[in-house]
């Protein structure tokens, strides 16, 4: 088992974001990063939205980061912590900006860099954008794939609807590639069977959405084939509560450091300063 720590304030909810996470700025963010790389935490992520219709703040809040940039920090604050997006959404960027901040991030940092792509829900922030949101997925496949010509090939090619590149050069790769790991690892979030079919032809995990059956569950399976039908029902799935540990006094819980305040939550890291955790 893998651990993630919640970073708080990275989202403001109402209903949802506590009082005390409005004290927590980018310097606290940072002293809490390092914090959680010093006890030995796995993963800290940060979402992303660019741009919340009016309409929308009530339910999605004002106070979003842009992914890539937050990571970047984030990396560079700590040494041996693994650094996610929760999530990066994919169509409304293009693919080489999106291909170069990544690996850009991954090679600084030694390889410490993962992505959670999704295609985006916000049909509104699409629209302010200039984004066709109808063909997002379309969009989204194409991207993912110039983003992993763009990171492993020497010359990299692509003709697409959305994309089209060639006779262009592209470093940094990603950090080390190898033929076992030939660019940083990427997750697709999403509970629906696109999001499966999308994973599958790329052997990437998957990360399943809040609409995961209670308690909430942190979805991740390593989908190497696309041969056969792939469903949600055959998705590997792993609770992020914590395993019951007896005490001395035998008590049934886990004990939770007062300033590390555990608690099992979706993909996106929002709510109070935590962990989730992965296998």
């Amino acid at each position: 088992m893998k651990l993630a720590f919640a970073m708080p304030h990275l989202i403001e909810l109402a209903g949802r974001t506590q009082p005390w996470e409005f004290t927590v700025d980018g310097p606290a963010m940072t002293r809490l990063a390092k914090l959680a790389d010093q006890w030995g935490y796995d993963m800290l992520s940060v979402p992303e939205h660019f741009l919340i219709p009016t309409a929308h703040v009530g339910l999605s809040g004002p106070h979003h980061f842009h992914a890539y940039a937050g990571m970047g920090h984030m990396a560079g604050a700590t040494e041996t912590i693994r650094v996610n997006s929760s999530i990066a959404i994919l169509p409304l960027q293009h693919p080489a900006v999106t291909a170069k901040a990544l690996s850009t991030i991954d090679w600084m940092s030694g390889g410490r860099i993962t992505v959670t792509f999704a295609v985006g829900w916000l049909k509104e922030e699409f629209d302010l954008l200039g984004v066709p949101f109808r063909e997002r997925g379309a969009m989204a496949d194409e991207y993912l794939a110039a983003i992993i010509e763009l990171w492993t090939s020497d010359a990299p090619v692509f003709e697409g609807k959305y994309v089209s590149f060639r006779d262009a050069a592209f470093e940094p790769k990603c950090h080390a590639p190898s033929p076992e790991r030939p660019h940083l690892p990427i997750w697709m979030h999403g509970d629906a069977d696109a999001a499966l079919r999308r994973a599958a032809p790329r052997a990437t995990p998957v990360a399943g959405g809040r609409s995961s059956p209670s308690p909430r569950l942190f979805l991740r399976g390593s989908i190497s084939s696309a041969a056969s039908p792939i469903t949600t029902a055959s998705w590997p799935r792993c609770s992020t509560a914590f395993r019951p540990a007896k005490s001395a006094k035998g008590t049934s819980h886990r004990p939770i450091p007062p300033r590390v305040r555990a608690r099992a939550c979706s993909a996106s890291s929002t709510g109070l300063a935590g962990s989730r955790t992965w296998v």
